[in-house]
This record gives C-alpha cells, sequence and structure tokens, in this order.
C-alpha cells in the first residue's frame, strides 16, 4: 500500500486553525469524521487513544513534523489525515523546534505491525528537507495531496 494512498485531498487541512497541540489533534480528527475516515460515534474513543498515546511521550519527532497515532479495535483499516500550521505548533517535540507538519493515523489493533511500518514510512519521508519545503509552499490541499503522491515512501501490506 502506497502511503499516500492514505490521505485523499479531503484528507488534508491547508492550514490548521488550532494554535496548541492537543486543539490540532482534535481538529485532524473531526475533519476524519466529516470525510468519512471515521464514524461520528468513533470520534470519543479515538481522542481518548490519542491522548493516552500523547501522555506517554511526545509525537513531535522533529524537523517540523509530529506523528501522532493510535490504535483502535473499531476500524478495519489504516486511516490518516494531514495538516500543515503556517505559525507552528509547541509540540514539545524532540528538537524543541515548532511543528508544522502533522500526520494522525489510527491503526486497527489486529494490525499492530502496520503500526510501526506506518510510522517509519512517514517518518523516512519528512526526513526529506526538499520535500517539507514543496509542502511548506503548497497552496492547495490538491497540491500537498500531489507532493504526497509523488514521494514513493510505501507501508508494506500485512504479512509482507
Amino acid at each position: 500500500m502506497k502511503l499516500s494512498k492514505l490521505l485523499s485531498a479531503d484528507r488534508v487541512i491547508l492550514d490548521l486553525k488550532a494554535l496548541e497541540h492537543w486543539p490540532a489533534i482534535t481538529e485532524l480528527v473531526d475533519q476524519l469524521v466529516a470525510s468519512g475516515g471515521l464514524r461520528l460515534e468513533q470520534r470519543g474513543p479515538i481522542l481518548a487513544a490519542l491522548k493516552t498515546r500523547e501522555d506517554l511521550v511526545s509525537t513531535g519527532i522533529g524537523s517540523g513534523v509530529a506523528i501522532p497515532h493510535a490504535f483502535s479495535d473499531d476500524i478495519d483499516e489504516v486511516v490518516a489525515i494531514f495538516g500543515r500550521s503556517q505559525a507552528g505548533l509547541d509540540f514539545e517535540a524532540l528538537d524543541h523546534s515548532p511543528v508544522h507538519f502533522i500526520v494522525l493515523f489510527i491503526v486497527p489493533s489486529k494490525d499492530y505491525h502496520l503500526h510501526l511500518m506506518t510510522l517509519a514510512a512517514i517518518a523516512k519521508m519528512f526526513t526529506n528537507g526538499a520535500i517539507r519545503r514543496q509542502l511548506a509552499a503548497a497552496e492547495t490541499n490538491d497540491d500537498i495531496h500531489a507532493i504526497l503522491v509523488a514521494k514513493p515512501s510505501r507501508v508494506a501490506p500485512p504479512g509482507a
């Protein structure tokens, strides 16, 4: 599965309204609900799972990137969303830099192995400074989606 397949243009927030860490995560989850990636009744449990994960250690990996993630018994496939903050958010990132790019994903609990593969694929994509610069300069959701589609990061299929 190509990582970019997880992120359609309606699962991209070009300019997050949130000015802080947790409201940004809530905004992303709300857009997942609005785009049909999650059902409304999944919102509360998913936010609780994300909160539990965020309370363990920051998901800000550095270089302006955060990858909040959680598991759910109530989904059948990985769901993801991308958000960009022009101003930058304090995610207590490892390098103490503000976060401008957030990729939030939820993995089915039954597919635990996909968690590390998805996390690694996202992190690898964002180690590329040129990709981060292109994403910062993008003007539309479709522009961001096209950048992500052009980048060949992959998540291996189950059993691979």
